[in-house]
């Protein structure tokens, strides 16, 4: 009877670097003996290649070279015969080297490769590799010594260019011409991109190795979203798809600017929204600070009839905020007036948005007349309610207490 120590269970694999996960009872050999790869007994002290079968059928699953009784060197995976997967490791257990990985059809036809890449230590470097299992290239990916990605390009299985994310400097070499595809070559370049009905998605212009500009497009070919970037700042813009503008948001840099090598930073200063019939019905505005932040300064809205229908403004003084807003009828004519003090409550910081009202409330009818006013303590509470006529005559003057009750003048 055979010892259980000659065979690989899947406990065993999962303990191996980098071993996926099996469910068919495994033998493994190495010099022609068994060993057992969870057993360091068995291993102990040798070299060469350990190769695994699958015991009910003999098919090699797996070879991984053994130095000294350490798994150091080549790791292969097999499929139906041919190698699946295949990498090194290094002394400290790690990847280390060229890494591949091939498409193997059931059916047993031809293997294609479909992923290479370069591993230092564990981390990746260089230049990723990656095709479709029709053989056109897919992904291209080049690390940093840092294992972050820097630049990425992909394309559709028929060969088109998808995505385009460039480095600051040509990183591809003779897999990629990202020299004048991301604007190294002494002039901005327009790079289309295409997508799963092979037809282009959006335009980006890239000036050594930056976005200036990316627009998305509809179906039609018209440009659905408009991120255009400048020392200036940021612009943002939306469409419909028969050309209308839909909104658009400008941002400059922040105060203060960036340092030396680090990315500027923007700011929101403007944000517009239009109906589908291209007329404004909304608008926000802000300032920077010298926080490297924007502090809201107004905000307005439209009627469909291009008439004011409400505008805010924010008066910003000593982290204190006045809001003075003012409600329109429909015919232009002001419904009503008041303003709001907002921060300087209990907290005492800049952070506190509590609001209350102050100063004096108006009310008008459609004419633009003045038919009631609120006038508000310094603790936001209203003290006194007029109400006008249409020829202004008072007709009611009531002097409010904060016990709830009041005092009543009709005229």
């Amino acid at each position: 009877m055979k010892s259980t120590s000659a065979f690989c269970l899947a406990a065993a694999f999962a303990a191996a670097a980098s071993a996926p996960p099996a469910f068919a009872v495994q033998t493994c050999e190495l010099g022609g003996q068994h060993v057992n790869p969870a057993n360091g007994n068995t291993t102990q002290g040798k070299s060469g290649l350990m190769r695994c079968r699958e015991q009910d059928t003999g098919a090699v699953v797996r070879e991984q070279e053994l130095q000294n009784g350490k798994f150091m060197g080549v790791l292969r995976y097999f499929k139906a015969g041919q190698v699946e997967r295949e990498h090194s490791i290094n002394e400290r257990g790690n990847r280390d080297g060229i890494a591949r990985e091939w498409h193997v059809p059931d059916s047993g036809g031809a293997r294609v490769l479909i992923r290479e890449e370069t591993y230092r230590d564990g981390r990746n470097t260089g230049v990723a590799r990656s095709w479709y299992a029709n053989a056109q290239r897919q992904r291209l990916t080049f690390y940093g010594d840092d294992d972050r990605e820097q630049a990425s390009v992909e394309f559709g299985n028929d060969g088109k260019l998808s995505d385009l994310r460039c480095a600051s400097r040509p990183v591809f070499g003779a897999d990629f011409d990202d020299k004048s595809a991301c604007g190294f070559a002494g002039a901005a370049s327009t790079v289309l991109l295409y997508g799963g009905k092979r037809q282009p998605v959006a335009r980006i212009v890239i000036e050594r190795g930056e976005r200036r500009k990316v627009e998305s497009l509809w179906e039609n070919g018209a440009v659905r979203d408009l991120r255009e970037t400048s020392a200036a700042g940021v612009l943002e813009r939306r469409f419909a798809a028969d050309g209308t503008l839909l909104r658009e948001v400008q941002s400059v840099p922040a105060r203060p600017a960036a340092a030396a090598g680090e990315r500027t930073r923007h700011v929101k200063v403007l944000e517009q929204e239009f109906h589908e019939s291209g007329k404004r019905v909304h608008e926000l505005r802000w300032l920077p600070n010298d926080d490297s932040g924007a502090e809201r300064v107004s905000e307005s809205r439209w009627y469909l009839n291009g008439q004011p229908k409400s505008r805010t403004e924010h008066e910003h003084t000593a982290g204190r905020v006045l809001r003075r807003e003012t409600n329109f009828h429909d015919n232009g004519k002001p419904s009503f007036e008041g303003a709001w003090s907002i921060g300087g409550g209990a907290s005492g910081t800049r952070h506190d948005r509590s609001e209350r009202a102050t100063g004096v409330h108006k009310g008008f009818d459609e004419q633009g007349r003045l038919r009631s006013e609120q006038v508000h303590d310094e603790r936001g509470r209203v003290t006194r309610e007029r109400v006008f006529d249409e020829r202004g005559a008072l007709l009611c003057d009531d002097e409010l207490f904060e016990d709830g009750s009041r005092k009543s003048s009709a005229r």
